[in-house]
């Protein structure tokens, strides 16, 4: 079977990189939508560096900066009434997963006469503007992938929409923006970035590119463990985080996630677990689950992480972690029921049943 690798976002990196690139702005359009959350892009500087260069270019811009932690359906086509008002040519997202993610749905839409009830379908036309994004935490990634990942509250979780066109034009990525980032934000975005190299070694669609990608990334990582734990990181250990952020972005991008996610995402829905924590809640078990049919894989993991059992990563996580929250018998069947019928579970050569999900979250979060 042949196996494929595609990126094809331009990243450009290092410090002061959004106004040293100001150029790159001038060539997509004369009016920007810039797509962020609340506070943060406006605490960090990131937003004022994107309008710093946008008006020394002379392009004129409209902020929508509405974006909710893990963005609805219902937000972001009300992001695309913004932007069609304001008759924008490009599209600037600045901030974590959420706002990456909610401009990629919102230039669909921008685009696109999409119904609510077809917007998971797929069926787009090529019709897109270009998109530039400035992460300001390191995690989901979202700036080097074509998914858009919504609340879906019909269905009672998170589920994505995903196309090549989604891919953005353009990243820019600056760690200073990090810098006074919490420890717990820090932690929990690491941990999401982690689960994406791990996850994408596992899955049905890894291949040698995507391999190496993500063995580069779960390295990175793992030599920032101990400055994870301390929440004393230098702007280097920022910056390998962002790194092997945007590395993990580009292995899922091609390889997708699995049942990690799956399980995460009612974490997030029904408790208001933050995603990267509970990605890193369920990681550990289910690298034990997998083990079990497929050790040399996971004894790859492991070794470049410097550890040779799946006791010892627990550990660790054990230490970023904290106390873990505790469900209830109810809430696990519940859960395993709604992973079991994700697209995700099925994305690995071992595939869990609703049986084995149950196990897997009844030996991570009541141990």
């Amino acid at each position: 079977m042949s196996k494929r690798y595609y990126m094809p976002t331009q990243v450009f990196m290092g410090e002061e990189c959004v106004k040293s690139n100001s150029p790159l702005f001038l060539q997509m359009g004369k009016k920007a939508l810039i797509v962020t959350g609340k506070h943060s892009a406006k605490i960090n500087g990131a937003l004022d560096d994107v309008l710093e260069v946008l008006s020394s270019n002379g392009q004129e811009w409209a902020l929508y900066d509405r974006v909710m932690s893990n963005p609805t359906i219902e937000s972001v086509y009300d992001g695309a009434a913004f932007a069609k008002s304001e008759n924008v040519d490009f599209v600037v997202a600045i901030g974590g997963g959420s706002p990456m993610d909610a401009a990629k749905a919102i230039n669909l839409l921008t685009c696109q006469d999409i119904p609510k009830d077809k917007l998971y379908e797929g069926q787009y036309s090529d019709k897109i503007l270009p998109m530039i994004m400035v992460p300001t935490t390191a995690g989901t990634g979202s700036e080097v992938t074509p998914y858009s990942i919504l609340t879906n509250h019909q269905l009672q979780t998170k589920k994505s929409i995903g196309s090549p066109i989604l891919f953005p034009r353009i990243a820019l990525l600056d760690a200073k923006y990090m810098e006074n980032l919490p420890k717990e934000i820090t932690i929990n975005t690491a941990l999401d970035a982690l689960s994406h190299s791990i996850e994408g070694m596992l899955s049905l669609n890894a291949n040698p590119i995507t391999d190496s990608i993500a063995m580069e990334s779960i390295r990175r990582i793992s030599l920032c463990f101990e400055s994870l734990k301390s929440g004393q990181l230098t702007r280097k250990e920022r910056f390998e985080l962002l790194y092997a952020s945007t590395l993990g972005g580009m292995v899922i991008a091609n390889t997708k996630t699995t049942a990690v996610h799956s399980m995460g995402y009612s974490l997030t829905y029904f408790r208001d677990i933050d995603h990267g924590r509970a990605n890193g809640l369920l990681l550990g078990e289910f690298l034990r689950y997998i083990e079990k049919s497929w050790p040399e894989r996971v004894n790859e993991i492991l070794s470049v992480m410097g550890m040779s059992t799946v006791n010892e990563f627990i550990t660790i996580l054990d230490n970023l972690l904290g106390e873990r929250e505790k469900l209830t018998d109810e809430e696990i069947e519940k859960y395993a029921s709604i992973a079991a019928r994700s697209a995700n579970v099925k994305n690995c050569p071992i595939v869990p049943g609703r049986e084995d999900l149950i196990q897997i979250y009844k030996n991570s979060m009541n141990k």
